[in-house]
């Protein structure tokens, strides 16, 4: 068995419900053990078994099921959040204002070029390998760089949290 951080892109915002006991539930019925969620906003840990790909893709075929709703899921390992966190570019001045986006694959360059556009005015941006690096000036609310315009010029999914939650989640998978 192998740890786990898995990421649901945009839950329990805009309408798409998950509540995390459920969500427990059906990860350990889709082969997870050891599930652990935190702040509902579409974290958990969990060991699996199996080939972690094939996972993501059948969690994301069972919450469209379920819920009604289609959405990517990221997993990292811990060692791949602890080098992520690590690997961060920018002076963290807020926790809260710092974050990692997990993209669902490495950007390509023409995707790195078409992204090369977005206004970020005072916010930073940075991608590094499968992670991008986001540091908002006033926050993620109120952010002129927009992370899904972002992750669309980039042609990647993207799911973000702030080095907070990166951190807890590691806390969580030791």
């Amino acid at each position: 068995m192998v740890t786990y951080a898995l990421f649901v892109r945009a839950v329990n915002v805009g309408g798409a419900k998950l509540p995390m006991a459920e969500f427990r539930g059906m990860l350990e019925e889709l082969g997870a053990a050891d599930v652990r969620t935190y702040i509902a906003s579409g974290n958990a840990v969990l060991d699996l078994g199996g080939e972690p790909d094939d996972f993501a893709r059948s969690v994301e075929r069972e919450l469209e099921s379920r819920y009604g709703y289609r959405r990517e899921v990221m997993l990292r390992t811990p060692e791949e959040l602890r080098d992520a966190l690590a690997a961060h570019p920018f002076e963290v001045i807020d926790e809260r204002f710092s974050y990692i986006a997990m993209l669902s694959a490495e950007p390509s360059a023409d995707g790195l070029a078409a992204a090369s556009g977005v206004r970020a005015s005072d916010d930073l941006w940075q991608v590094i390998g499968r992670e991008l690096h986001l540091r908002y000036t006033n926050g993620a609310g109120k952010a002129e760089l927009n992370q899904e315009t972002l992750a669309r010029r980039l042609g990647v999914a993207a799911t973000a949290r702030n080095l907070r939650t990166i951190g807890k989640l590691i806390d969580l998978s030791s």
